[in-house]
């Protein structure tokens, strides 16, 4: 018997412990041995769960249980949830976590810490959607070209409302929290770190690159607006949240921003709290995971998938994909040298040689228009929205700040990078 202790029963946890129960013919049948949940860590012991499980408001009662074999890690945050683990694996237990943010920043030395001991994270990114299996086993024969992934529920329910619906954004951000989709403090979301987060964990696995989300470029969607859209409709694109990994050369390009996709990708039409992840390989050429990426069931499938595992073999595979360093180790791409084609939105007073000014400025920073439109936006502005050829984003970036300084622009431009 395999004895499992959760340290955080809220949603997830909850579930886990439900489908442990539900399903247990089916888990034992394929694990090869029973496991039951003895006991779990809530910050509350005098609310009601409807467990039957002990319960405890201290992490050391089942850090220090013999009989635990498996930790499950679900109280999210970054500190303290590193100092439970690091004592979990100090005392020779499996882990498997949830916590993405974690992650994100402490893998490596996670990694060194668990040596031969099972570390599994599965549901850290895309909640039930099995990515990390696929790219640690599933596509382990491949040099990986490209992750390009919808990677935040939140975000992807935003855009779909606002492109399908026409709603605007702080209408559509408001109906989320009401949902619960989206936090009081949205920030997280829909300013592109949980995307960034779960990104990092699949270069690592990818690529063997170890980047912190302050080393990547990480932009958000609050500054879409129904004229980007509309735009984005007229010439054949959607927007979406994308998180995006592309190997060039012997450096990796690592960035989340909102995107300009073809309307005729697989990855644009995946809409609603939906996720969904490309992954190019050499050998393989694409595959596409589709599926719930939050939520209780689906995240604590993915858990749970993760104790069959241990259970099965102990450990079950190198936790970030790799038994020895990656042969002509590849580096982090600098921001400023990405290259893309680029979206812009510049709204203008209405006046005589406004045009000229702004293409001018274009030209002198050595960038290309490809598509330009002019839609009014009151008696007196108008809004410019141009797509140029593919420029580097050092000089999209100058040519932003000096386009801002001129005197007739009211705002500044907004950027959105075309895929």
């Amino acid at each position: 018997m395999i004895k499992v202790g959760i340290i955080g029963v809220g949603t997830v946890g909850t579930s886990v412990v439900q489908i442990l129960k539900d399903n247990a013919d089916v888990i034992s049948a394929r694990a090869g041995v029973d496991i039951i949940v003895k006991s779990g860590v809530v910050k509350n012991l005098s609310k009601e769960r409807g467990l039957d499980i002990l319960l405890t408001d201290n992490a050391d009662d089942i850090l220090n249980d013999s009989e635990i074999d498996i930790v499950v890690e679900l109280m999210g945050g970054v500190d303290e949830a590193f100092e439970v683990v690091k004592k979990a694996l100090a005392n020779k237990k499996a882990v498997v976590t949830a916590n993405k943010a974690l992650l994100a920043y402490h893998r490596y030395e996670l990694q060194d810490m668990a040596k031969d001991l099972a570390f599994e994270y599965e549901a850290s990114v895309a909640g039930g959607i099995p990515i990390i299996n696929a790219l640690r086993d599933g596509l382990s024969a491949n040099h990986i070209e490209s992750i390009m992934g919808i990677m935040n529920g939140t975000c992807n329910y935003m855009m779909t409302k606002m492109t399908n619906e026409g709603v605007a954004y702080d209408a559509i951000l408001k109906e989320a929290q009401e949902l619960g989709y989206a936090e009081a403090d949205p920030t997280f979301d829909v300013g592109g770190f949980d995307a960034a987060h779960k990104l990092l964990i699949l270069a690592s696995i990818a690529y063997g690159i170890d980047a912190k989300p302050e080393d990547i470029l990480i932009e958000g969607i609050q500054n879409i607006s129904q004229d980007d859209i509309t735009f984005a409709k007229e010439f054949g694109y959607a927007i979406k949240l994308l998180g995006i990994a592309k190997k060039d050369g012997n450096e990796v390009e690592l960035r989340v921003h909102a995107s300009l996709v073809p309307q005729e990708k697989m990855i644009a039409k995946i809409d609603g709290v939906m996720n969904g992840i490309s992954v190019v390989g050499d050998k393989v050429g694409e595959t596409l995971y589709y599926g719930a990426g939050a939520g209780g069931n689906a995240t604590a499938s993915a858990v749970v998938a993760n104790i069959i595992d241990i259970a099965r073999s102990g450990k079950t595979r190198p936790m970030l994909g790799f038994d020895k360093p990656l042969e002509g180790k590849l580096t982090l791409k600098p921001t400023d040298k990405i290259e893309s084609k680029y979206y812009l939105r510049i709204n203008v007073s209405d006046k005589a040689g406004v045009l000229a000014r702004i293409t001018k400025i274009f030209e002198d920073n050595n960038i290309s228009i490809e598509t330009m439109l002019q839609r009014p936006c009151s008696a007196d502005s108008a809004n410019l929205l141009i797509s140029t050829h593919i420029s580097v984003e050092r000089d999209i970036q100058n040519m932003i700040k000096q386009i801002a300084s001129l005197d007739f622009v009211n705002f500044t431009p907004v950027m959105i990078r075309i895929v």
